[in-house]
């Protein structure tokens, strides 16, 4: 009896003693793999490849904004925030008195979105912008015969969406051009009228205006960062800026279109 209980006795201890250890050791070794796991996983995320905007004012030419918006002194700053975004407008009215007049409306709109390991490059974030701008333009309320096309030539991607809007003043011919180039979206809203029974622009000539100044906008924003409107190759990351969120409210940079009636924006507050 004597030698059962003893025996019985250190087997029982053994046991505990070798799961207790055992026990310690694998919680210590999962701890560690971890540990290792979650900081060779760290998220990462490609740079952007645009770390600029130039002053939307100033994205035209005399030339270009002259045959725009003739009789326009300059330019009015919308809302902005250097290096992300910024907006300008500018009004015409070419006054004939009892002859009528004629109105022209411009607006230039940029957008700069940065890489963030939570939302995802800034390409692809100005990507799913440019979309929305897109489908936002096609939705105006109280608009007829909208349509859309490709812009060729023009960043990586752009679509001329244009529409008739009729509005108390007269009858508007919107034209909205969308481009994106890397990761940025600019935007133009022109629209012109006849006032006062003045006869109604041809929309065939505003739609080509409207392209040359998306195009001109487009160029702009390259060249405000760098020759040949890139920055420097991926080899040389400690040239960017610092990831960040920049993916502001896709209503935001519209915010200086609400100032204008015949806007695009102001078409959908009516």
């Amino acid at each position: 009896m004597l030698i059962a209980a003893g025996c019985s006795s250190g087997s029982d201890s053994g046991s505990g003693g070798d799961s207790a250890g055992g026990g310690n050791g694998s919680a210590s070794s999962g701890a560690g793999a971890d540990s290792g796991a979650s900081a060779s996983a760290a998220p990462t995320v490609q740079a952007a490849a645009y770390n600029s905007l130039p002053d939307a004012c100033g994205t035209l030419s005399k030339k270009t904004l002259k045959s725009l918006t003739p009789e326009a002194s300059k330019g009015k700053k919308g809302t902005s925030e250097a290096g992300t975004r910024g907006s300008c407008s500018w009004s015409s009215l070419d006054n004939n008195g009892v002859k009528g007049s004629q109105f022209r409306w411009l607006n230039v709109s940029l957008l700069r979105f940065e890489s963030d390991a939570s939302r995802g490059t800034g390409e692809a974030q100005a990507g799913k912008y440019y979309e929305q701008q897109v489908q936002d333009a096609q939705s105006v309320a109280g608009a007829k015969n909208t349509k859309s096309q490709a812009v060729a030539g023009t960043g990586d991607a752009a679509t001329l969406v244009r529409y008739d809007l009729k509005k108390k003043e007269g009858a508007f011919k919107q034209q909205t051009v969308v481009a994106r180039v890397e990761n940025v979206v600019v935007t133009v809203d022109y629209n012109g009228a006849g006032l006062a029974g003045d006869k109604t622009p041809n929309a065939d000539d505003l739609a080509k205006l409207a392209e040359k100044a998306a195009k001109e906008a487009v160029a702009a924003v390259s060249a405000a960062n760098g020759e040949g409107g890139a920055n420097p190759a991926p080899s040389a990351p400690a040239s960017k800026a610092p990831s960040k969120s920049a993916s502001p409210s896709p209503t935001a940079s519209k915010s200086a279109s609400t100032s204008a009636s015949p806007s695009k924006s102001a078409a959908k507050t009516s």
